[in-house]
């Protein structure tokens, strides 16, 4: 792997540790590595974790120089290599934890929507999908990934408003499972470790896949339709991306 993606497993723990230099920004290449070690997760671990090592971020997202350049096929490459990822964490067969220390925009909130246990830190960091804030429209994947553990109310706000939530916030919305101080996130990460090794990793996978089955299947129509150049360009005229701290 290259120092984007640190890939160790530790006593069958699987541990993906994003750290770009940067911000995590989920450029198509950091997302094929994601995908490569996961796959090599299924049959070397118990456990996968997925957690940033970038102080006070978990990842920036796509990259919206991306967007913002015009270019239609890099553009549809970056979102459905994000879609298959988050469908492929969605539908991992080992037990997999998200941590959020630090900020989540969207491609960083569909991973950690897709693990199974999301723990957060306390903090002035946010997640959620601001899309629509940056000029761009939730794609359909991402809306069905977060219909399937956001409150309905919440997904409203999120998706349609752009609203951002810090963790207290995103853990009463559906976001996250627990939220601890800072100081207590090792140590409630050692606690879903030995509660994870105690289930049944047969019957994990396969309730997995009877729960999010429609989830999972509406996911993939909305690749295959919303995810193709004829389909983005006819949206491109609709998009207006507005890199932060750009104004028009």
């Amino acid at each position: 792997m290259t120092q984007r993606v640190c890939y160790r497993v530790e006593n069958g723990i699987a541990c993906i540790d994003l750290d770009d230099g940067k911000v995590n920004v989920m450029s198509t290449a950091m997302m094929a590595e994601i995908g490569s070690v996961l796959d090599r997760a299924e049959t070397s671990a118990d456990i996968v974790v997925l957690r940033s090592t970038r102080p006070g971020i978990f990842s920036a997202g796509f990259d919206l120089k991306v967007f913002a350049s015009g270019d239609t096929a890099k553009s549809l490459e970056m979102v459905k290599a994000g879609a298959e990822l988050a469908l492929r964490l969605m539908l991992h067969p080992l037990p997999t934890i998200g941590v959020m220390e630090g900020h989540a925009y969207p491609m960083g909130t569909f991973l950690l929507l897709a693990c199974d246990v999301r723990l957060g830190a306390q903090g002035g960091h946010r997640m959620g999908l601001n899309e629509v804030a940056i000029g761009i429209s939730p794609p359909r994947f991402a809306i069905e990934l977060a219909r399937s553990r956001l409150h309905p109310a919440w997904l409203s706000r999120t998706a349609v408003l752009g609203e951002m939530y810090e963790p207290e916030d995103a853990l009463a919305a559906g976001f996250l499972d627990r939220v601890v101080p800072p100081d207590m996130i090792d140590k409630t990460f050692g606690d879903t470790i030995a509660a994870l090794r105690a289930i049944h990793r047969p019957s994990h996978a396969t309730a997995k896949k009877r729960l999010r089955r429609l989830t999972a299947e509406a996911m993939r129509v909305a690749i295959e339709q919303e995810l193709t150049m004829s389909a983005y360009e006819a949206n491109k005229g609709r998009s207006a991306v507005v890199l932060p701290g750009v104004s028009n």
